[in-house]
């Protein structure tokens, strides 16, 4: 019978004994050894039933298909964007995959998206050579108007937009303003001066203190304490 040798949301190293017997399952930031499973990086322990994964504390974004980033164009090619999406590679989106409008060849592609621009896009397809593509096809992925970009990093996602959305949604429906979380760990943020500042406040101190337990009262307290007397 299997034995669990942690809890969720302890910190692990790498090399540490998580479980034994072959009644977990390892998963990212895990392998297994034998009956054991092992630790591959610093991190939390995750459990998803009979899963153990490791969510890493430190690391710079690493992009994977499927992923939604935020990224900044730097460059317009005669046929392609390339967009800086915050990891040690930049991307590429064709036009076949800015756009459902008919762009003419040899038009202006500046007229669509220039440089500076700042998009919600979704990483189609990473190579062995980490030669990155990006699409803006499909629902939520668009050119960013107005509002302002913070950074975070991007292991703390996840807790900073919460199972099934929910700490993201808290902050949203409390401050009353739009925000986008990249998994790249830019965050867009739009609303009222004030508003912004206390939702900025509120997604750092989840990064900062996404390892406590609690998190979600504790930012409910902050948010409560925030918004006292503050007229929306």
């Amino acid at each position: 019978m299997g034995k669990l040798e942690v809890k969720g949301r302890d910190v692990v190293i790498p090399g540490e004994e998580l479980a034994t017997g072959m009644d977990y399952l390892p998963s990212r930031g895990t392998y297994r050894d034998g009956e054991k499973i092992v630790a591959s990086q610093l991190g939390l322990v995750m459990m998803e039933g009979k899963v153990v994964k490791i969510i890493p504390l430190s690391g710079r974004y690493a992009p994977k298909r499927g992923d939604t980033v935020i990224g900044k164009v730097v460059d317009v090619a005669m046929s392609a964007w390339r967009i800086e999406i915050n990891c040690a590679y930049s991307a590429m989106m064709s036009l076949a995959e800015a756009t459902s409008s008919y762009i003419q060849r040899g038009a202006d592609l500046t007229r669509f998206y220039d440089i500076g621009d700042f998009i919600v896009a979704n990483v189609t397809n990473v190579t062995s050579q980490k030669l990155v593509d990006v699409s803006m096809k499909g629902p939520g992925l668009r050119k960013l108007e107005g509002g302002l970009f913070i950074e975070v990093k991007s292991n703390k996602v996840p807790r900073i937009i919460g199972k099934q959305g929910s700490m993201v949604t808290m902050i949203k429906e409390a401050t009353n303003c739009r925000i986008t979380v990249g998994q790249n760990g830019i965050v867009w943020i739009a609303g009222e001066p004030k508003m912004e500042t206390i939702a900025i406040g509120a997604i750092k101190k989840i990064e900062k203190e996404s390892h406590v337990s609690g998190l979600t009262e504790n930012i409910k307290t902050y948010l409560d304490k925030e918004l006292k007397g503050v007229k929306k």
